[in-house]
């Protein structure tokens, strides 16, 4: 081979190279540039707002969503339920949902329901004694770690905490308060949005 067609091979072997580096280069800046546009694993944390279609949630259904890393808890209510909370307000600590020893509750919550909508409940599913997560006891009358007239809602397993279908706390239980309310809204009938509400507090 000549030397001029070794610096030829030369020159191609490096512009080959420095074409390979450039494209690594630009996929990896394409890469951090799309990464840039998600939300960050603290900005999850942090609570964005999240929507739910609850279209298909059944009278006595309840679903659970995260915001900001905590269960919350819709439940559609059936006419059943609802008169069961008239029964439970001499049973229960905060009948009015006025205790703020673990949060203070929506104005628009501070009613026979807790709820804007009375079919519909959304609460926060942690116990504010010491953060167990409560389970549903939807069947109401006796049974094992309730009282007899039991009018249906939740049970803390810790340490034995009640709470009504309206997530209010039932007297001489250790929970210092009810469950909390979270800020929320409807967008129409079917759209729950979690997070924020009508004046745009969070």
């Amino acid at each position: 081979m000549t030397d001029d067609n070794q610096v030829d091979a030369s020159r191609r072997g490096l512009l080959v190279a420095t074409c390979a580096a450039g494209g690594v280069a630009g996929l990896a800046t394409a890469g951090a540039f799309v990464s840039t546009l998600q939300p960050s694993e603290r900005a999850k944390a942090a609570g964005a707002p999240v929507e739910v279609d609850i279209s298909s949630l059944a009278p006595g259904e309840m679903r659970t969503v995260e915001w900001r890393g905590k269960p919350v808890w819709i439940l559609k209510r059936t006419p059943e339920m609802l008169a069961s909370l008239k029964a439970a307000d001499a049973q229960v600590a905060d009948p009015a949902s006025k205790r703020t020893d673990f949060s203070e509750t929506p104005e628009y919550a501070m009613n026979e329901w807790r709820a804007i909508r009375k079919d519909i409940l959304v609460v926060v599913g942690i116990c504010p004694h010491l953060g167990c997560s409560p389970s549903a006891r939807f069947q109401t009358g006796a049974q094992p770690s309730l009282p007899d007239d039991w009018h249906g809602g939740f049970l803390c397993p810790c340490h034995g905490s009640t709470f009504d279908l309206a997530g209010r706390v039932y007297k001489n239980k250790p929970s210092p308060d009810n469950l909390q309310v979270p800020r929320y809204m409807f967008e129409g009938d079917n759209k729950l949005v979690i997070g924020k509400d009508e004046k745009g507090e969070a």
